[in-house]
């Protein structure tokens, strides 16, 4: 089973982002807990470490604060070397793709090879752009 994030406005889907297995959405996690927040999850990037992974929401509120908090680990995860790609799919999806990443920022990708922070923060603009919530489904 894999993690969808999306904004929709009404019945209508506006944008998504399928990360993967809720596992590789858990090891990115695990990634910035470990490497950015001392072992601490949540300790700098609360809204994005504390949220379930299940069915659920991040409010456009919660949104405007998720925004900042990607813009500083994707700078910092910039700074980082690269880390192996934790599943078989990444590993097919980033050969497919010619993805050979430089930083930890570009050790992980959607399901589509798109660094999953750009898309994750585009996501969240859209949400608060629109006042919508993202939903996990």
């Amino acid at each position: 089973m894999g993690l969808y994030l999306c904004v929709f406005d009404a019945e209508e889907e506006i944008d998504g982002v399928e990360v993967g297995h809720y596992a590789d959405f858990n090891a990115l996690r695990e990634y910035i807990s470990r490497e950015l927040e001392g072992g601490r999850a949540g300790k700098r990037f609360p809204t994005l470490m504390i949220h379930s992974d299940c069915d659920g929401e991040w409010s456009p509120v919660e949104c405007a604060k998720l925004i900042t908090e990607l813009t500083a680990l994707a700078s910092e995860m910039n700074q980082k070397p690269p880390v192996p790609f934790t599943s078989e799919w990444q590993k097919f999806v980033a050969k497919a793709n010619g993805i050979v990443p430089k930083s930890a920022f570009e050790s992980f990708i959607d399901v589509d090879g798109e660094f999953v922070l750009d898309r994750m923060l585009g996501l969240a603009r859209l949400a608060v752009e629109r006042n919508l919530p993202v939903l996990f489904q």
